[in-house]
């Protein structure tokens, strides 16, 4: 079992509550706060359950991937854990931090045009080149296994959530938060949250086909990707809406994040926040749950500086 086979390497994250958003919204609120966890992300999750599941003798060759920052992270942490390279393939407009980061944990990164197109071109030929496994952001079983442990350890924390709200890009966090709700808590809805300027997938589930994702600009970096043929299947399957916001309103809710729950967020976790704000109407009277993505920010470039009021 995932749980099982990464909990040696992973926190347990906090759950955290605010009076003032269960006022604001007319329910109890449960933060699931992947933003403490290692490498600043849910992604260490996956990424150390995906390592975690090859025989060490097929590593020697190390690991690679296409990610904009946090699964870059995370595969990097975790390849530096199982005595392995990970090469790491960026676009070149990724936020600093999440470079530097992935850089410190010992990956050796190889940058691209900021397209899916280019990530997936350049990545192939660093494969080519080094004989890696891919262990890919959110289109693996393994992925969405290990992903799918923060919503078993909120269910298991939190009893008789009404409904669990978790950002959307690839589908890797959705996915397996729809998988841990419907076999450990049958009776919890869950929701994705997408930004607008990035709705391949509010637009793939509404019309029940594959829509991708083009180039999409969006102050939340880790949700630009396309959902994938693991992923879309399962979200159809078990996930009971997506809802979408738009930027002003994330960063108005990733600001109202760090002034009065006093946590950093970024804008990728400030997404379902802001759907949160936005009080659709399954909230009201509900236990729900949130899941923080993840909290790596670049400072010196805050979404509000210049762009939001307050």
């Amino acid at each position: 079992m995932a749980a099982d086979r990464i909990r040696p390497y992973i926190r347990k994250t906090p759950i955290f509550t605010s009076a003032t958003i269960n006022k604001m919204v007319d329910a109890e609120v449960f933060f699931k706060c992947e933003n403490f966890q290692k490498v600043g992300a849910f992604k260490a999750r996956g990424a150390t359950n995906a390592l975690r599941s090859i025989h060490p003798g097929q590593l020697t060759k190390g690991v690679s991937t296409h990610s904009s920052g946090n699964h870059a992270q995370a595969l990097s942490w975790a390849a530096s854990l199982a005595g392995t390279e990970a090469f790491i393939v960026m676009p070149d407009n990724s936020p600093k931090v999440k470079v530097e980061a992935v850089r410190g944990y010992g990956g050796c990164i190889f940058f691209c045009e900021p397209t899916l197109e280019a990530r997936e071109t350049t990545l192939r030929r660093v494969i080519e080149e080094t004989g890696s496994i891919e262990i890919h952001p959110y289109n693996d079983s393994r992925i969405v296994a290990g992903q799918a442990t923060a919503t078993l350890e909120m269910v298991q924390e939190i009893d008789n959530l009404d409904l669990i709200i978790a950002p959307v890009g690839g589908g890797g966090l959705l996915s397996g938060t729809a998988l841990s709700a419907a076999y450990f808590s049958p009776g919890t809805r869950v929701i994705g949250a997408e930004p607008e300027a990035a709705n391949d997938a509010w637009k793939s589930f509404h019309e029940k086909r594959f829509v991708p994702s083009l180039n999409p600009q969006t102050i939340a970096d880790g949700l630009k990707t396309s959902l994938g043929s693991v992923t879309f299947p399962i979200i159809m399957d078990l996930v009971h809406d997506i809802r979408t916001v738009d930027e002003e309103s994330s960063i108005r809710a990733m600001k109202f994040f760090w002034e009065r729950m006093k946590i950093v967020i970024e804008p990728s976790s400030a997404v379902p926040v802001a759907a949160l704000l936005e009080k659709i109407p399954e909230v009201r009277h509900s236990r729900v749950g949130v899941i923080l993505s993840g909290g790596n920010v670049d400072l010196d470039h805050l979404p509000w500086a210049g762009h939001a009021k307050r």
